[in-house]
């Protein structure tokens, strides 16, 4: 079974990338990794949802990229407005990338706010959903709306596409709500946190990725 269906700690030697169609901050410690890992279940026929996604995050501008079909959803209302998203790009990217910034990625996005616990599209709509370091931020009977929502939203046999920091969230915890979401691991599970995890000295966490399909 391929590496990349199983769901463990970020480890130092992963692959990563400092580029997802901006050059990325380094104060983003676990997104380097991330980015690199998530990108490898983009496929060109995806219908595909980055859920959570954040106004200058550009994970969504990379699935405009690679898949037939893109949805961005947060639930910051800048998310509806291309001015506020530029801004935010300078802000974390600096005013040349947002001076530069390609229009297509805002003609290619669907965009919507909503809430994960709440997510404005049909059953079984995507492909894959992409969640990228936003559970840790909701309470805890939020994750399991949200797990929920991307549980409905999701095709019988797509991926869902997630990473969250850890210890903010409890992986005995995150587990206990899959059956209860209809959800499951698509791979293999590592709970072992390895010598050479990725950590951030300064927030002190560290960085997991899930791979999780319906629950048969």
């Amino acid at each position: 079974m391929s590496d990349k269906l199983t769901s463990r700690f970020f480890a130092c030697s992963d692959a990563k990338t400092d580029k997802l169609v901006l050059n990325l901050p380094p104060t983003w410690w676990s997104r380097f990794y991330e980015y690199q890992w998530a990108r490898q279940f983009c496929a060109p026929d995806d219908v595909a949802l980055d859920a959570g996604c954040g106004i200058c995050h550009p994970f969504k501008f990379y699935l405009a990229d690679a898949c037939r079909e893109v949805h961005a959803c947060d639930i910051d209302e800048r998310i509806l407005r291309p001015g506020a998203i530029l801004e935010d790009i300078a802000r974390d990217f600096g005013a040349a990338a947002a001076k530069d910034f390609p229009v297509k990625y805002f003609e290619r996005v669907h965009y919507a706010r909503a809430s994960l616990t709440s997510l404005p599209y049909a059953d079984g709509k995507f492909d894959k959903i992409y969640c990228i370091s936003v559970l840790e931020h909701l309470p805890p009977h939020d994750i399991y709306l949200s797990l929920r929502e991307c549980a409905r939203t999701l095709k019988d046999n797509g991926l869902f596409v997630l990473t969250f920091d850890y210890p903010t969230i409890d992986l005995a915890f995150f587990s206990s709500l899959l059956p209860r979401a209809g959800l499951t691991f698509a791979g293999d599970v590592s709970f072992e946190l390895p010598a050479n995890a990725v950590y951030s000295d300064l927030y002190r966490l560290y960085c997991f990725r899930a791979v999780l399909c319906k629950k048969r």
